[in-house]
């Protein structure tokens, strides 16, 4: 079995998606201790004159050490109404802004009480538009002993094998992380996804890559995304 584990990220790039489309099941991060100003509550999407701004979740100020499942929406803020109406100037150049509000819509209006269950939410609903098939499932919820971790390549590593998976496909950043033998005596093969250069119209002068895969939404229909889906290598 070929398992994908990553952090649950908020509205990730394609690269996120090529992952998730690879691999047979596909488990959130969610243990760990949570990172301030990062994928998890924030991504990129164009300005309205050019370049990029964030999209943002706001979230309930914590104690350093608490874990990305225990991180807390400020539901306070009408965050929903900021994140569409700076979607807005897509309007006017984007073909498929009508159906990516929509679908946006269907879920962030729902209520959430942490950032995990909203951003896997996300996932699986965009998922589904792309046809993607993947479980994508919470570690916090998968009853499964994972041996001491001494290294931060081993939590990986461990989960694959209390799990019971034979391959473990990693995006891109890990590459100079991991220690590839530990892994293939271990016997888990290990290989990273090296997505290749993408590039669509967003009816600018300048293309600005690897932003939300709202912005490839926004500008591409499904079946040209999912042939996006498969511009990669496996290294």
């Amino acid at each position: 079995m070929k398992l994908g584990i990553n952090q649950p990220y908020f509205l990730p790039y394609i690269g996120y998606f090529c992952l998730i489309n690879l691999v047979d099941e596909f488990i959130l991060f969610d243990t760990v201790q949570f990172e301030r100003h990062s994928w998890i509550e924030r991504n990129r999407i164009l300005k309205p004159n050019g370049g990029w701004q964030y999209i943002s979740v706001p979230l309930i100020k914590s104690k350093q050490n608490t874990p990305i499942k225990d991180m807390k929406i400020n539901n306070e803020i009408k965050w929903q109404n900021r994140l569409l109406a700076q979607l807005v100037h897509y309007q006017k150049k984007a073909p498929y802004y009508k159906n990516i509000i929509n679908l946006l819509s269907s879920i962030i209006y729902n209520y959430y009480d942490n950032i995990t269950d909203l951003d896997r939410d996300l996932l699986i609903t965009i998922c589904n538009y792309l046809e993607i098939n993947t479980p994508i499932l919470k570690l916090s919820n998968l009853n499964i002993n994972i041996n001491e971790v001494k290294a931060p390549d081993e939590w990986a590593l461990n989960i694959c094998l209390a799990y019971g998976a034979d391959s473990y496909i990693n995006l891109p950043g890990g590459i100079t992380f991991f220690n590839k033998d530990k892994y293939e005596n271990s016997g888990i093969k290990l290989n990273f996804l090296k997505l290749k250069e993408i590039i669509y119209s967003q009816k600018n002068n300048i293309f600005i890559p690897n932003l939300s895969i709202i912005d490839l939404m926004m500008f591409n229909d499904v079946p040209t995304i999912k042939n996006y889906l498969n511009q990669y290598d496996l290294i």
